[in-house]
Formats: structure tokens, C-alpha cells, sequence
């Protein structure tokens, strides 16, 4: 499994914008954002705000996007790529993809706080799709199946902690008790993410 990391705090800072990678961490005052506004990390970071060129603008919102999902640079390639050879907007099939995998659906249905933590409880083999364990974030889940967690897992802090939450849950998904069922493909209105898709074709299609 190949994934982002660092810290996540300066990712956020970078793109200027939350792109809340530390659970509720990111919905308190401690997150930076908050505190110091939304200036690249580093010493230099408030010489380096500017006006963004053309380039820089499609890379920016790519970047975004990779590190929403926690993917690197190779993986989300390979997922535009895939989108590309389906009929009609490649942008959306390529957020379905990545909306539609293991590690996104456990967040966005409530089991867990964040997808970084989602993908710790997946590669610890605490997930379980269709009465399977499944140990691979990136498995790409499809309309019908259902995906709860492990009995060791659900007495986890970080487990009850995101049990408790009562935020809302997407159309596609369906959550009852400690269950969630994914009921069809989400639509690009219904994927919550302040991204722009086009520009990401864009820029892979230079």
C-alpha cells in the first residue's frame, strides 16, 4: 500500500484550504487554518503567496485531490487513466473511483473520524466487506455490498469516538447501527468536495 504522508496540518496549509485529514482535530480551534490562516508552511511561506499561472492553478487542484484521498501521484494517474476509458465525463467517473473506495466509504458512512484512520483499520484487517475481512484500502467497493467492523475494532476509542458523531450521511450510503451499505454510485453534488474536476482533466490531458 502506497499512501501520503507527513504531516497533515501542512498539507492543508499548502493548498490553502482544510482538506480535513485529522478528524475532528479539524473542526476545533487547534486546527493551524484557524489560527494562522491559510499561509504556506515554512519560514517563507507568506513570500511565496502569489498570483498562480495557469499551470499552477490545474496543479493545485490536482494536488488537492491526491491529498484528499491520501494517494500518491502514480495511484491517482492510474485512476484518471482508468475514468478515461468509461463513456461520458471523465471527471466524475474519476471522483466515483475514488470516492467509491474501501478507505473513503468507511469515512463518509461515519465508522471512522478520518480516511487516514480508515485506512489503519482496513490494512489491520478490522474491516469486514460482504461477510469478508478485507485488508486493502483501495478496494474498490460497488452498489449492494455492505461493509461494518470487527468486534475488536469497534471497541477501539477512535471507534466509539466516531460512533458518537451524528453527522449527516451521503444519499448513496446507507449507515444503520454499525452497518453501512453502498446504494448506487454518488453523483459529483454528492461528493462534498470543494474541487474542481475539469481542471484536473485538464491538466492530465496537456
Amino acid at each position: 500500500m502506497v499512501t501520503l504522508t507527513g504531516v497533515k496540518c501542512k498539507l492543508c496549509r499548502r493548498e490553502g484550504a482544510k482538506l480535513f485529514l485529522k478528524g475532528e482535530r479539524c473542526y476545533s480551534q487547534k486546527c493551524p487554518i484557524e489560527r494562522k490562516g491559510a499561509l504556506p508552511p515554512g519560514q517563507h511561506g507568506q513570500k511565496r503567496v502569489g498570483r498562480l499561472s495557469d499551470y499552477g492553478i490545474h496543479l493545485r487542484e490536482k494536488q488537492k485531490a491526491k491529498r484528499v484521498y491520501g494517494v500518491v501521484e502514480q495511484v491517482f494517474k492510474n485512476y484518471y487513466k482508468k475514468a478515461s476509458q468509461y463513456k461520458g465525463e471523465t471527471g466524475k467517473k474519476l471522483f466515483q473511483l475514488l470516492e467509491t473506495r474501501l478507505d473513503n466509504v468507511l469515512f463518509r458512512s461515519g465508522l471512522t473520524i478520518s480516511r487516514s484512520i480508515a485506512r489503519q483499520i482496513i490494512s489491520h484487517g478490522m474491516c469486514i466487506v460482504d461477510g469478508k475481512k478485507v485488508n486493502v484500502p483501495s478496494y474498490q467497493v460497488v452498489p449492494g455490498q455492505t461493509i461494518t467492523l470487527t468486534p475488536a475494532c469497534l471497541k477501539l476509542e477512535v471507534t466509539k469516538k466516531a460512533l458518537e458523531q451524528k453527522g449527516a450521511i451521503p444519499a448513496w450510503l446507507k449507515k444503520k447501527a454499525v452497518v453501512a451499505k453502498m446504494e448506487r454510485l454518488p453523483e459529483k453534488e454528492e461528493m462534498e468536495l470543494d474541487l474542481n474536476e475539469q481542471l484536473i482533466v485538464e491538466f492530465y490531458s496537456r
